[in-house]
């Protein structure tokens, strides 16, 4: 799953920093928008601690041409075939209702809310027609940060790796929560504010107040809401915890997360927490889907589950890694989830918070199963909704450790 999370919102995984439309938006013409950018890029490279190689191509698009340029990442991202098995899994979790048109509701977002995006395919930085000025300087700063990241390290290749949709998802909260912290500090005349948690308190809470204003975000699941949210909220949290911890460094070299348990516990990366890599051992016949979950997401099927729309993610749970499977079968998609645990009693305490309401929903036809395993050697959970009739209840896939 980029995360499943992020495997649904990464093919526009830099496209933008959201921003609520202002009544008082003006048109932005090449050379004003050439000046402004101009006056922001060397408070970036100061903030950031690199200097920009080149200045990157800049370009100014209307919402109807940003509409297009996301449905075409869409298709070229995630296709019919990517796009199902995903949308199968976060259904049969209760994730998502069955009824939702997951890549339209994702197009329909971004384009609510984008104006201003860094294109890596292109190396393009553009503005969207018709952005408020004075957040478009906020906008081109955090965006400035994406071209300054992509001289330096292929931003376009990283943020499309599909093996792995929680080390994706840590990926782009590091660059977008790199980004998040740097547009502050070039745009914050007082720094020391940044420094101060209450700030970042309030940040957030600006975000999130500001994201539920909007009409087609609020309407979306928990697990899409979040999925927006977590790369600027935790990854900006991340990113203070590096500057704090590692100055002089950057955040998207050698020591990068490859896990979102590492983007929300940092300390744990500091002393070598790092996932084991969970693999089906059998071919893959009949597979549509084949990815990791991991610790932020299961936090959001945690509080899917309760009803609640609040996601806590402390204490750390203990994630130790996992791995997910939807099988194609005739009666519809199975699921088959393996997860191991750094304990036994992290292991019974998923098996707490997902097995009953697991259990408890009905879904016409099919069984659901939890119970806990072990996975070479290590204390596991495994999770398995499927119809009634399936043929692979009688062999269920296994899986090692790597």
């Amino acid at each position: 799953m980029h995360r499943f999370l992020a495997a649904l919102t990464i093919a526009f995984a830099l496209v933008g920093c959201r921003g609520e439309p202002q009544a008082n938006a003006q048109s932005l013409g090449q050379a004003a928008l050439e000046a402004l950018v101009d006056s922001v890029m060397p408070s970036v490279a100061s903030a950031t601690g690199l200097p920009f190689r080149s200045k990157p191509a800049i370009g100014v698009r209307s919402r109807e041409q940003v509409r297009g340029y996301l449905l075409a990442k869409l298709d070229q991202e995630l296709p019919p075939a990517r796009l199902e098995g995903i949308t199968a899994a976060y259904r049969l979790l209760g994730m998502i209702p069955d009824t939702l048109d997951v890549g339209r509701l994702i197009v329909d977002l971004y384009t609510e809310q984008v104006a201003g995006f860094y294109d890596p395919d292109s190396s393009m930085l553009y503005a969207v027609q018709g952005a408020d000025r004075t957040q478009l300087r906020l906008i081109l700063a955090h965006e400035l940060v994406h071209a300054l990241q992509h001289q330096y390290v292929a931003l376009d290749s990283m943020m499309r790796s599909r093996d792995n949709a929680d080390r994706l998802a840590a990926a782009q909260a590091v660059f977008e929560g790199q980004a998040t912290l740097v547009s502050m500090f070039t745009l914050v005349p007082d720094t020391a504010a940044l420094a101060n948690d209450a700030f970042w308190d309030t940040y957030r809470d600006q975000i999130r107040m500001a994201q539920a204003g909007m009409k087609v975000f609020a309407s979306a699941p928990l697990v899409i809401r979040e999925g927006l949210i977590f790369p600027y909220v935790g990854g900006a949290d991340f990113a203070r915890w590096w500057r704090n911890n590692r100055p002089g460094t950057q955040p998207f070299g050698p020591g990068i997360p490859v896990s979102t348990e590492q983007v929300l516990h940092p300390e744990r990366m500091g002393r070598g927490d790092a996932p084991v890599e969970v693999r089906f051992t059998d071919d893959t016949s009949g597979v549509m889907h084949d990815d990791t979950v991991g610790e932020l997401e299961i936090a959001i099927l945690r509080s899917t589950l309760a009803g609640i729309d609040e996601v806590p993610t402390d204490p750390p749970m203990g994630w130790g890694g996992d791995r997910l499977r939807v099988y194609r079968s005739a009666e519809g998609p199975a699921l088959v989830w393996y997860t191991v645990w750094d304990t036994p009693r992290d292991a019974a305490t998923l098996t707490t918070w997902i097995a009953e309401p697991l259990a408890k929903r009905e879904r016409a036809g099919y069984r659901t199963v939890v119970e806990p395993i072990v996975v070479s050697g290590r204390s596991g959970v495994r999770v398995v909704i499927a119809p009634g009739s399936w043929a692979g209840w009688g062999a269920l896939p296994r899986v090692e450790l790597r």
